[in-house]
Protein backbone atom coordinates (compact mmCIF):
# COMPACT_ATOMS: atom_id res chain seq x y z
CA UNK A 1 0.00 0.00 0.00
CA UNK A 2 1.52 3.41 -1.22
CA UNK A 3 -1.32 5.49 -0.13
CA UNK A 4 -4.62 6.71 1.83
CA UNK A 5 -7.48 9.37 0.56
CA UNK A 6 -9.93 9.91 3.65
CA UNK A 7 -12.51 12.89 2.28
CA UNK A 8 -14.44 13.99 5.59
CA UNK A 9 -17.57 15.37 3.37
CA UNK A 10 -18.18 18.86 4.60
CA UNK A 11 -15.81 19.18 6.67
CA UNK A 12 -14.70 22.37 6.03
CA UNK A 13 -16.28 25.07 7.59
CA UNK A 14 -15.98 28.66 8.36
CA UNK A 15 -15.98 30.38 12.45
CA UNK A 16 -19.17 29.84 14.46
CA UNK A 17 -20.33 31.94 17.14
CA UNK A 18 -21.16 28.75 19.22
CA UNK A 19 -17.89 27.67 19.48
CA UNK A 20 -15.87 31.06 20.24
CA UNK A 21 -15.14 31.98 16.62
CA UNK A 22 -13.58 28.57 15.56
CA UNK A 23 -14.43 26.44 13.07
CA UNK A 24 -15.13 23.20 14.52
CA UNK A 25 -11.88 21.79 12.99
CA UNK A 26 -9.97 24.40 14.92
CA UNK A 27 -12.19 23.77 17.95
CA UNK A 28 -11.97 19.64 17.86
CA UNK A 29 -9.17 17.86 20.14
CA UNK A 30 -7.73 16.35 17.48
CA UNK A 31 -3.82 15.10 18.21
CA UNK A 32 -3.81 12.16 15.72
CA UNK A 33 -4.54 14.62 13.01
CA UNK A 34 -2.06 17.08 14.36
CA UNK A 35 0.70 14.24 14.54
CA UNK A 36 -0.11 13.30 10.86
CA UNK A 37 0.20 17.27 9.73
CA UNK A 38 3.48 17.80 12.08
CA UNK A 39 5.19 15.35 9.72
CA UNK A 40 3.60 16.16 6.73
CA UNK A 41 2.52 19.68 4.27
CA UNK A 42 -0.71 21.03 4.18
CA UNK A 43 -2.30 23.31 1.62
CA UNK A 44 -5.96 24.75 1.20
CA UNK A 45 -8.00 22.83 -2.29
CA UNK A 46 -10.58 24.55 -3.84
CA UNK A 47 -12.56 21.04 -5.20
CA UNK A 48 -13.77 22.10 -8.75
CA UNK A 49 -12.47 25.37 -8.98
CA UNK A 50 -11.98 29.34 -7.34
CA UNK A 51 -15.77 30.60 -7.03
CA UNK A 52 -17.38 27.40 -7.86
CA UNK A 53 -20.17 25.81 -5.27
CA UNK A 54 -19.77 22.06 -5.97
CA UNK A 55 -21.81 19.05 -4.84
CA UNK A 56 -20.52 15.79 -3.52
CA UNK A 57 -20.56 14.42 -6.85
CA UNK A 58 -18.64 17.52 -8.73
CA UNK A 59 -15.73 17.47 -5.98
CA UNK A 60 -14.99 13.61 -5.96
CA UNK A 61 -15.04 13.35 -9.78
CA UNK A 62 -13.22 16.55 -10.07
CA UNK A 63 -10.43 15.14 -7.87
CA UNK A 64 -9.53 11.92 -9.57
CA UNK A 65 -8.71 14.08 -12.01
CA UNK A 66 -12.18 13.93 -14.49
CA UNK A 67 -13.64 16.71 -16.49
CA UNK A 68 -16.41 17.85 -14.60
CA UNK A 69 -19.24 17.38 -17.80
CA UNK A 70 -18.92 13.80 -17.20
CA UNK A 71 -20.95 13.91 -14.08
CA UNK A 72 -23.87 12.45 -13.89
CA UNK A 73 -24.87 11.69 -10.46
CA UNK A 74 -28.52 9.98 -11.01
CA UNK A 75 -26.17 7.42 -13.18
CA UNK A 76 -23.82 7.13 -9.82
CA UNK A 77 -26.64 6.96 -7.21
CA UNK A 78 -28.39 4.15 -9.61
CA UNK A 79 -24.83 2.36 -10.02
CA UNK A 80 -24.59 2.81 -6.34
CA UNK A 81 -28.32 1.31 -5.10
CA UNK A 82 -27.54 -1.73 -7.61
CA UNK A 83 -29.65 -0.57 -10.64
CA UNK A 84 -29.02 -2.00 -14.00
CA UNK A 85 -29.83 0.62 -16.65
CA UNK A 86 -29.34 0.64 -20.22
CA UNK A 87 -28.68 3.57 -22.21
CA UNK A 88 -31.72 5.69 -22.71
CA UNK A 89 -32.88 5.03 -19.21
CA UNK A 90 -32.76 8.18 -17.32
CA UNK A 91 -32.12 8.01 -13.79
CA UNK A 92 -32.63 11.23 -11.41
CA UNK A 93 -30.98 11.72 -7.52
CA UNK A 94 -34.71 12.48 -5.74
CA UNK A 95 -35.08 13.65 -2.54
CA UNK A 96 -38.34 13.78 0.00
CA UNK A 97 -39.32 16.79 0.83
CA UNK A 98 -41.77 19.13 2.13
CA UNK A 99 -44.01 21.93 0.52
CA UNK A 100 -46.70 24.13 1.66
CA UNK A 101 -49.04 22.91 -1.27
CA UNK A 102 -47.92 23.11 -5.39
CA UNK A 103 -50.49 26.24 -5.55
CA UNK A 104 -48.07 28.54 -3.42
CA UNK A 105 -44.83 26.22 -4.06
CA UNK A 106 -42.67 27.06 -0.98
CA UNK A 107 -39.94 24.57 0.34
CA UNK A 108 -40.90 24.08 3.86
CA UNK A 109 -37.95 21.71 4.21
CA UNK A 110 -36.03 19.93 1.57
CA UNK A 111 -35.29 16.66 3.38
CA UNK A 112 -38.57 15.57 5.54
CA UNK A 113 -36.91 17.40 8.88
CA UNK A 114 -34.51 14.28 8.79
CA UNK A 115 -37.06 12.03 11.08
CA UNK A 116 -38.54 10.23 7.55
CA UNK A 117 -38.38 6.23 8.70
CA UNK A 118 -37.35 3.96 6.13
CA UNK A 119 -39.95 1.80 6.65
CA UNK A 120 -42.41 4.98 5.85
CA UNK A 121 -40.09 5.74 2.06
CA UNK A 122 -40.64 2.11 1.39
CA UNK A 123 -44.29 2.62 2.13
CA UNK A 124 -44.46 5.97 0.09
CA UNK A 125 -42.17 4.44 -2.76
CA UNK A 126 -44.31 1.31 -3.45
CA UNK A 127 -47.68 3.88 -3.33
CA UNK A 128 -45.76 5.59 -6.00
CA UNK A 129 -44.86 2.88 -8.13
CA UNK A 130 -48.36 1.10 -8.19
CA UNK A 131 -50.27 4.01 -8.41
CA UNK A 132 -48.93 6.56 -10.74
CA UNK A 133 -50.00 6.23 -14.58
CA UNK A 134 -48.04 7.60 -17.47
CA UNK A 135 -46.99 7.06 -20.45
CA UNK A 136 -43.42 5.82 -19.61
CA UNK A 137 -42.41 2.82 -17.70
CA UNK A 138 -41.07 4.21 -14.09
CA UNK A 139 -39.63 3.37 -11.35
CA UNK A 140 -38.69 5.05 -7.76
CA UNK A 141 -36.56 3.28 -5.45
CA UNK A 142 -35.42 4.77 -1.81
CA UNK A 143 -32.14 4.54 -0.41
CA UNK A 144 -31.54 5.89 2.65
CA UNK A 145 -34.23 7.77 4.95
CA UNK A 146 -34.85 10.75 2.51
CA UNK A 147 -33.02 10.01 -0.37
CA UNK A 148 -34.20 7.96 -3.54
CA UNK A 149 -33.54 7.30 -7.12
CA UNK A 150 -36.75 8.17 -9.84
CA UNK A 151 -35.75 6.08 -13.12
CA UNK A 152 -37.86 6.50 -16.34
CA UNK A 153 -37.35 3.29 -19.13
CA UNK A 154 -35.68 4.09 -22.34
CA UNK A 155 -35.02 6.30 -24.78
CA UNK A 156 -35.34 9.91 -23.26
CA UNK A 157 -33.05 13.16 -22.76
CA UNK A 158 -31.06 13.78 -20.08
CA UNK A 159 -30.77 17.67 -21.33
CA UNK A 160 -33.42 18.61 -18.91
CA UNK A 161 -33.51 20.46 -15.44
CA UNK A 162 -34.50 19.12 -12.14
CA UNK A 163 -37.04 20.76 -10.05
CA UNK A 164 -33.83 20.77 -7.43
CA UNK A 165 -32.12 24.25 -8.03
CA UNK A 166 -30.29 24.25 -4.86
CA UNK A 167 -27.10 23.98 -6.62
CA UNK A 168 -26.66 24.92 -10.52
CA UNK A 169 -23.39 25.61 -12.20
CA UNK A 170 -21.64 25.54 -9.26
CA UNK A 171 -23.43 28.82 -7.87
CA UNK A 172 -26.07 28.28 -4.67
CA UNK A 173 -29.72 28.80 -5.18
CA UNK A 174 -31.25 29.95 -2.17
CA UNK A 175 -34.89 30.66 -3.69
CA UNK A 176 -36.84 27.63 -1.52
CA UNK A 177 -39.50 27.68 -4.20
CA UNK A 178 -40.41 24.51 -6.51
CA UNK A 179 -40.00 24.95 -9.90
CA UNK A 180 -40.88 22.39 -12.81
CA UNK A 181 -37.99 20.61 -14.93
CA UNK A 182 -37.63 22.15 -18.03
CA UNK A 183 -35.57 21.23 -21.75
CA UNK A 184 -32.33 22.76 -21.73
CA UNK A 185 -32.51 22.49 -25.31
CA UNK A 186 -35.04 22.77 -28.87
CA UNK A 187 -34.95 18.73 -29.08
CA UNK A 188 -38.35 17.46 -28.99
CA UNK A 189 -37.10 14.69 -27.00
CA UNK A 190 -36.24 17.12 -24.37
CA UNK A 191 -39.00 18.58 -24.62
CA UNK A 192 -41.45 15.19 -23.98
CA UNK A 193 -38.78 13.92 -21.35
CA UNK A 194 -39.21 17.48 -19.44
CA UNK A 195 -43.02 16.81 -19.93
CA UNK A 196 -42.97 13.23 -18.82
CA UNK A 197 -41.35 13.82 -15.75
CA UNK A 198 -43.53 17.10 -14.71
CA UNK A 199 -46.62 14.87 -15.21
CA UNK A 200 -44.65 12.12 -12.88
CA UNK A 201 -44.02 14.72 -10.34
CA UNK A 202 -47.54 16.47 -10.25
CA UNK A 203 -49.30 12.56 -9.82
CA UNK A 204 -46.59 11.93 -6.90
CA UNK A 205 -47.82 15.43 -5.00
CA UNK A 206 -50.96 14.33 -5.13
CA UNK A 207 -50.57 10.65 -4.05
CA UNK A 208 -47.97 11.92 -1.07
CA UNK A 209 -49.53 14.91 0.37
CA UNK A 210 -52.83 13.04 1.40
CA UNK A 211 -50.79 9.64 2.14
CA UNK A 212 -51.92 7.86 5.35
CA UNK A 213 -48.57 7.59 6.08
CA UNK A 214 -48.22 11.50 6.05
CA UNK A 215 -51.59 12.13 7.64
CA UNK A 216 -49.98 10.33 10.59
CA UNK A 217 -46.89 12.09 10.59
CA UNK A 218 -48.87 15.38 10.75
CA UNK A 219 -50.97 14.06 13.44
CA UNK A 220 -47.82 13.69 15.37
CA UNK A 221 -46.51 17.25 14.88
CA UNK A 222 -44.06 16.45 11.91
CA UNK A 223 -43.34 17.38 8.57
CA UNK A 224 -45.21 15.71 5.57
CA UNK A 225 -42.80 13.81 2.90
CA UNK A 226 -45.69 15.38 0.23
CA UNK A 227 -43.38 16.38 -2.59
CA UNK A 228 -40.28 14.62 -4.43
CA UNK A 229 -37.39 17.26 -5.26
CA UNK A 230 -35.24 15.62 -8.34
CA UNK A 231 -32.14 16.63 -9.67
CA UNK A 232 -28.99 15.77 -11.83
CA UNK A 233 -30.47 13.05 -14.59
CA UNK A 234 -28.31 10.87 -16.59
CA UNK A 235 -29.20 8.38 -19.70
CA UNK A 236 -25.96 7.03 -19.34
CA UNK A 237 -22.88 6.06 -17.16
CA UNK A 238 -20.36 8.44 -16.78
CA UNK A 239 -17.34 7.88 -18.60
CA UNK A 240 -14.53 8.43 -15.72
CA UNK A 241 -10.92 7.55 -15.35
CA UNK A 242 -9.98 4.13 -14.33
CA UNK A 243 -8.71 3.11 -10.92
CA UNK A 244 -7.85 -0.86 -11.22
CA UNK A 245 -5.11 -0.61 -8.35
CA UNK A 246 -7.13 1.22 -5.63
CA UNK A 247 -9.98 -0.13 -3.03
CA UNK A 248 -12.53 2.17 -1.47
CA UNK A 249 -14.54 2.28 1.64
CA UNK A 250 -18.10 3.52 0.57
CA UNK A 251 -21.98 3.04 2.07
CA UNK A 252 -23.66 5.67 -0.08
CA UNK A 253 -24.85 4.97 -3.24
CA UNK A 254 -22.77 7.83 -4.60
CA UNK A 255 -19.72 6.79 -3.48
CA UNK A 256 -19.88 3.24 -4.16
CA UNK A 257 -21.24 4.72 -7.48
CA UNK A 258 -18.55 6.41 -8.36
CA UNK A 259 -15.71 3.68 -6.90
CA UNK A 260 -17.73 1.06 -9.19
CA UNK A 261 -17.47 2.77 -12.48
CA UNK A 262 -13.72 4.10 -11.54
CA UNK A 263 -12.72 0.82 -11.48
CA UNK A 264 -12.21 0.58 -7.90
CA UNK A 265 -12.50 -2.83 -5.60
CA UNK A 266 -15.83 -1.59 -3.28
CA UNK A 267 -15.93 -2.67 0.81
CA UNK A 268 -18.96 -1.65 2.02
CA UNK A 269 -21.35 -2.60 5.09
CA UNK A 270 -25.36 -1.76 5.28
CA UNK A 271 -25.98 1.32 6.73
CA UNK A 272 -29.12 1.02 9.84
CA UNK A 273 -32.14 1.97 8.81
CA UNK A 274 -34.11 4.88 9.97
CA UNK A 275 -36.25 3.38 12.68
CA UNK A 276 -36.81 6.00 14.87
CA UNK A 277 -36.85 10.08 14.55
CA UNK A 278 -33.91 11.02 15.68
CA UNK A 279 -31.31 10.98 12.80
CA UNK A 280 -28.18 11.36 14.92
CA UNK A 281 -28.67 7.91 16.95
CA UNK A 282 -28.14 6.37 13.31
CA UNK A 283 -25.28 8.71 12.07
CA UNK A 284 -23.23 7.74 15.09
CA UNK A 285 -23.98 4.05 14.49
CA UNK A 286 -22.49 4.50 10.78
CA UNK A 287 -19.92 6.70 12.27
CA UNK A 288 -18.37 4.01 14.39
CA UNK A 289 -19.20 1.57 11.98
CA UNK A 290 -17.17 3.38 9.06
CA UNK A 291 -14.32 3.94 11.27
CA UNK A 292 -14.09 0.15 12.88
CA UNK A 293 -14.65 -1.13 9.49
CA UNK A 294 -12.15 0.80 7.80
CA UNK A 295 -9.04 -0.19 10.02
CA UNK A 296 -10.37 -3.45 8.87
CA UNK A 297 -10.04 -2.81 5.33
CA UNK A 298 -6.81 -1.74 5.76
CA UNK A 299 -4.93 -4.16 7.81
CA UNK A 300 -6.33 -6.76 5.51
CA UNK A 301 -5.59 -5.02 2.75
CA UNK A 302 -1.96 -3.76 3.11
CA UNK A 303 -0.21 -5.75 0.41
CA UNK A 304 -3.29 -5.72 -2.02
CA UNK A 305 -3.78 -2.52 -3.06
CA UNK A 306 -1.53 0.48 -3.82
CA UNK A 307 -4.27 2.87 -2.67
CA UNK A 308 -7.16 3.66 -0.42
CA UNK A 309 -9.92 5.75 -0.61
CA UNK A 310 -12.30 5.95 2.26
CA UNK A 311 -15.17 8.60 2.15
CA UNK A 312 -16.68 9.33 5.20
CA UNK A 313 -20.18 10.88 4.90
CA UNK A 314 -21.23 12.13 8.83
CA UNK A 315 -19.64 15.41 8.94
CA UNK A 316 -21.64 16.96 6.38
CA UNK A 317 -24.86 16.61 8.02
CA UNK A 318 -24.34 18.85 10.91
CA UNK A 319 -23.35 21.84 8.79
CA UNK A 320 -26.38 21.42 6.63
CA UNK A 321 -27.98 21.21 10.31
CA UNK A 322 -26.34 24.48 11.98
CA UNK A 323 -24.72 22.04 14.60
CA UNK A 324 -20.71 23.30 14.95
CA UNK A 325 -20.89 20.91 17.92
CA UNK A 326 -21.92 17.74 16.63
CA UNK A 327 -19.43 18.19 13.42
CA UNK A 328 -16.94 18.90 16.01
CA UNK A 329 -17.93 15.92 18.17
CA UNK A 330 -17.44 14.12 14.60
CA UNK A 331 -14.28 14.89 13.72
CA UNK A 332 -13.14 14.25 17.32
CA UNK A 333 -13.93 10.80 17.48
CA UNK A 334 -12.43 9.85 13.88
CA UNK A 335 -9.60 11.56 14.97
CA UNK A 336 -9.57 8.94 18.14
CA UNK A 337 -10.39 5.97 16.02
CA UNK A 338 -9.44 5.81 12.41
CA UNK A 339 -6.90 8.44 12.63
CA UNK A 340 -4.94 7.28 15.34
CA UNK A 341 -5.01 3.89 14.06
CA UNK A 342 -3.35 5.67 10.99
CA UNK A 343 -0.75 6.83 13.26
CA UNK A 344 0.73 3.79 13.89
CA UNK A 345 -0.34 1.69 10.47
CA UNK A 346 0.91 4.45 7.82
CA UNK A 347 4.70 5.39 9.33
CA UNK A 348 6.20 1.98 9.76
CA UNK A 349 4.84 0.69 6.48
CA UNK A 350 5.63 4.15 4.52
CA UNK A 351 1.99 4.72 3.80
CA UNK A 352 1.08 8.11 2.84
CA UNK A 353 -2.13 9.60 4.31
CA UNK A 354 -3.91 12.81 2.29
CA UNK A 355 -6.93 14.08 4.64
CA UNK A 356 -9.34 16.50 3.00
CA UNK A 357 -12.69 17.41 2.49
CA UNK A 358 -15.11 17.32 -0.60
CA UNK A 359 -16.42 20.60 0.26
CA UNK A 360 -16.93 22.86 2.68
CA UNK A 361 -20.45 23.11 4.40
CA UNK A 362 -20.57 25.97 6.83
CA UNK A 363 -22.48 25.63 9.31
CA UNK A 364 -24.08 29.27 9.52
CA UNK A 365 -24.59 29.10 5.95
CA UNK A 366 -26.18 25.34 6.27
CA UNK A 367 -25.25 24.64 2.67
CA UNK A 368 -22.44 24.16 0.63
CA UNK A 369 -19.76 27.31 -0.26
CA UNK A 370 -17.01 27.79 -2.42
CA UNK A 371 -14.12 28.37 0.76
CA UNK A 372 -11.52 26.02 -0.08
CA UNK A 373 -11.04 22.36 2.31
CA UNK A 374 -7.81 21.92 3.96
CA UNK A 375 -5.39 19.57 3.23
CA UNK A 376 -2.78 17.54 5.07
CA UNK A 377 -0.36 15.62 3.30
CA UNK A 378 1.28 12.94 5.73
CA UNK A 379 4.48 12.19 3.98
CA UNK A 380 6.83 11.29 6.99
CA UNK A 381 9.02 13.93 6.81
CA UNK A 382 10.75 15.46 10.36
CA UNK A 383 8.14 16.57 12.63
CA UNK A 384 7.53 20.34 12.53
CA UNK A 385 5.26 22.69 14.89
CA UNK A 386 1.92 22.25 13.05
CA UNK A 387 -1.74 21.74 13.91
CA UNK A 388 -4.44 20.78 11.35
CA UNK A 389 -7.49 22.87 10.47
CA UNK A 390 -8.38 25.70 7.80
CA UNK A 391 -6.57 28.64 9.01
CA UNK A 392 -3.20 26.54 9.03
CA UNK A 393 -3.76 24.71 6.32
CA UNK A 394 -3.52 28.39 4.12
CA UNK A 395 -0.06 29.04 5.51
CA UNK A 396 0.83 25.13 4.28
CA UNK A 397 3.99 24.43 1.83
CA UNK A 398 1.65 23.38 -0.60
CA UNK A 399 -0.44 26.17 -1.11
CA UNK A 400 -3.68 26.39 -3.23
CA UNK A 401 -4.72 24.42 -5.60
CA UNK A 402 -7.91 23.04 -7.46
CA UNK A 403 -8.99 19.71 -7.28
CA UNK A 404 -7.94 17.77 -10.01
CA UNK A 405 -4.63 19.02 -9.64
CA UNK A 406 -4.48 17.09 -5.58
CA UNK A 407 -3.09 13.43 -6.82
CA UNK A 408 0.01 15.73 -8.56
CA UNK A 409 0.36 17.47 -5.58
CA UNK A 410 0.28 14.05 -3.14
CA UNK A 411 1.94 11.72 -5.90
CA UNK A 412 -1.12 9.55 -5.91
CA UNK A 413 -1.10 7.47 -8.77
CA UNK A 414 -3.98 5.69 -10.56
Amino acid sequence: MKGVLIVLDGMGDLPCSQLNDKTPLEAAEVPNLNFLAARGEMGYMYPVKQGFVPESDEAIVSMFGNNLISSTRGRLEASGAGLNLIRGDLALRANFATIDSVEKGNIIDRRVGRTLTNAEAEILARDLNNKIKIQREFFFKPSIAHRGILVFKGGLSDNISGNDFMYMHGKPNLAEKIANCKPMDDDENSQYTSNIVNEFLEKAYKILDNHPVNEERRKKGLLPANFLLVRDGGIENPKLKIYGNWISVAYMPLEIGFSKLSGMKVFSFGVPKMKKMDVYESLYWSLKKVCKFSIKVLKKNRKRADYVYIHIKETDVPGHDNKPAEKKNMIEYIDKTLIKFLTRFAPPNHIKVVVTADHSTPCRLKTHSADPVPVLFYNGSLPKEKTFSEKEAKKGSLGGFTGNELFGKVGFGK
